[in-house]
């Protein structure tokens, strides 16, 4: 799990965000595979491309889901260059012979809505390029409920967890299964 802060359970108890929640369901439906959470706050695509080869060489993951982007988006970077470390991330793991699970994310209305539409875009073609499982947008289902969010409107709280699990899983599955 290579990801920022919606991946490393920002503001939440240890072991209640998604990603524990997708160890658990793992253990139970799964138990061949485990999770090793590569997640840090504030982490952009330079800075998990960055990390990346060292956690190749060290965990040989069959699978790598990549859940980044949204803070190069939030910091107004531009978008080829995102969508050039997203690539070198995919094609670094595929060089690994890691199958790649993909994360998408969306930005708030207030960047406008051409920079917007080319931010979420980026994930949309780099799976369709790359012929990637993609999860269209991890906030699916609840962006829109700020009830559900911490007080900052950015990262979720404990309740929407089970459904940004529920976002990955349903992509994730063919995967685990190899295909």
């Amino acid at each position: 799990m290579l990801g920022d802060s919606l991946s490393a359970e920002y503001g939440l108890p240890r072991n209640s965000g998604w990603v524990a929640l997708l160890a658990a369901r793992l253990a139970k439906e799964a138990p061949q595979y485990s999770v090793v959470n590569a997640s840090i706050s504030g982490d952009t695509t330079s800075g998990g491309l960055a990390r990346l080869d060292p956690l190749l060489q060290r965990h040989h993951p069959a699978i790598a889901i990549i859940e980044l982007g949204a803070n190069d988006g939030l910091r107004g970077l531009r978008i080829d260059a995102m969508q050039a470390n997203l690539q070198a991330i995919i094609d670094r793991c595929r060089a690994n012979k890691t199958r790649v699970l993909l994360v998408g994310m969306r930005l708030p209305p207030n960047y406008g809505a051409s920079y917007e539409e080319g931010f979420h875009a980026v994930f949309v073609e780099l799976a369709r390029r790359n012929r990637l499982a993609l999860a269209p947008f991890l906030l699916d289902g609840f962006a829109d409920r700020l009830e559900w969010f911490q007080a900052d409107h950015l990262h979720p709280l404990p309740q929407a967890e089970p459904r940004m699990l529920d976002n990955v899983w349903l992509p994730l599955r063919p995967l685990l299964r190899g295909q």
